[in-house]
């Protein structure tokens, strides 16, 4: 059987698949980094997945104090992109929050740290702009090569609005995410970014 063979059985599970065939055909050490980036990603999607799930239920069981304010302490939710995330937002101080976002889309998966400082638009209750640095790495499907696919590291930016309903316990922003990746092939990117829908508390 030929290594290329693996590429055929890519579909909705594609990294399971890509798993069982290195370790049973070519268990050697170039394939060997392959298949440890390949275990990785799925463990962290599973315990990702599994530590929002439990946050939303825990949040869902408590009245949220944020419905009759323009403020909010933390929000939860999702964040729509060229795919889709998953985005937890935590007030530290009044004006300064940190955003945790794990994306899924269809070359990969990526979890962003954010530092996010806020401040007040005059006239706009509830409306806020908001600036900071931030971190990302990403496990991505680069279909330039059969046995190919990377885990990157980089440096954020972000820029954005954010907006929270009065009498209502919804937050919302809208934001540019521009980032640096290290690695070859790599660099700047500017598409990063989305439309973020959560619920406060």
């Amino acid at each position: 059987m030929q290594p290329g063979l693996s590429s055929t059985l890519r579909g909705e599970n594609q990294f399971e698949y890509d798993l069982h065939i290195t370790i049973f055909w070519h268990g050697n050490g170039k394939y060997g980094l392959r298949t440890e980036v390949y275990f990785k990603l799925i463990c962290m999607r599973k315990i990702f997945i599994l530590c929002v799930t439990f946050f939303i239920v825990v949040a869902t069981q408590a009245q949220s104090k944020s419905t009759n304010s323009t403020d909010y302490k933390t929000a939860l939710g999702v964040k729509i992109w060229d795919g889709g995330g998953i985005s937890l937002k935590h007030f530290f101080v009044t004006n300064n929050a940190g955003e945790l976002i794990g994306y899924f889309w269809r070359n990969g998966f990526r979890i962003t740290g954010l530092y996010e400082i806020h401040g007040p638009i005059n006239g706009a209750p509830g409306l806020r702009w908001y600036i900071g640095p931030g971190a990302h790495i990403g496990f991505y499907d680069t279909n330039k090569h059969d046995d190919e696919n990377e885990a990157v590291a980089g440096i954020d930016g972000v820029v954005g609005l954010d907006y929270k309903f009065n009498h209502a316990p919804i937050n919302v922003s809208l934001d540019w995410q521009p980032a640096f990746e290290f690695g070859t092939d790599r660099g700047f990117n500017g598409s990063w970014g989305g439309l973020g829908i959560r619920y406060t508390f």
